[in-house]
């Protein structure tokens, strides 16, 4: 069963308005602040996946998102360590290489969005799943049981516990990126970078993972929506 996000035909604002504009309309924007934030030798554009108007802006979740990505699980599949209705990713993005490198992309247009709330889980066996694969992450790099990652950054958490999957237990060159927007007046967003540093510190602090040992694989880059407007590049 496809689990693609069911396409909204109202007017979209937000965060999802600005990641379609930008992975459709100036992906150069997001290419670059990607590269340079995480020390990518490679300038060749990354391939988006997702949200493409080709593909009427789907967003993917479960075995789907690894499909769009063209990537396979052989070490430990996704089935047995995170329950369907799993993250619907906010966009996808690969390179061109065989073994592709993969990016796992959330987009925020204000800091209220780090703040997700608690699982809606309700299964007893989905229940303890996500639990064991919140406690197999923490316990990897090193963040004290007393953390709790099922409250109020539980979607911030099980992103990492995603990353944890495909990087550490499946050996895949994979990226969690969060795409932070500056200036969405109509949301009343951030309007300086150091505003969206401050509540990604917070989020940070109150899930222990500052400085953590997949630190070096999340990105967090900050685009100003008025560049958005501007003429892509040649």
């Amino acid at each position: 069963m496809r689990h693609v996000q069911k396409i909204d035909r109202k007017p979209v604002r937000g965060s999802l308005k600005w990641i379609r504009e930008a992975v459709n309309a100036r992906q150069y924007l997001l290419d670059n602040d990607i590269r340079d934030e995480l020390s990518l030798l490679s300038d060749s554009p990354l391939e988006w996946v997702s949200p493409v108007s080709a593909d009427e802006y789907a967003e993917y979740s479960d075995q789907e998102f690894l499909d769009q990505l063209g990537i396979k699980l052989n070490k430990t599949p996704l089935k047995s360590f995170w329950p369907n209705r799993g993250p619907n990713w906010d966009a996808l993005a690969r390179t061109k290489a065989d073994p592709p490198t993969v990016f796992l992309v959330e987009a925020k247009a204000h800091t209220g969005e780090l703040m997700s709330g608690p699982s809606s889980a309700k299964a007893p066996a989905a229940v303890e799943m996500i639990g064991t694969a919140l406690r197999r992450t923490k316990e990897f790099i090193g963040v004290s049981p007393e953390y709790d990652w099922t409250g109020t950054y539980y979607q911030y958490a099980n992103r990492l516990a995603h990353l944890y999957l495909l990087r550490v237990l499946n050996g895949i060159d994979a990226y969690l990126v969060y795409v932070c927007f500056l200036n969405d007046v109509e949301m009343k967003g951030p309007t300086t970078v150091d505003k969206w540093q401050n509540a990604i510190a917070e989020a940070e602090s109150a899930l222990g993972i500052r400085d953590n040992r997949l630190s070096p694989y999340v990105a967090h880059i900050f685009i100003d929506v008025n560049q958005l407007d501007e003429p892509e590049e040649e």
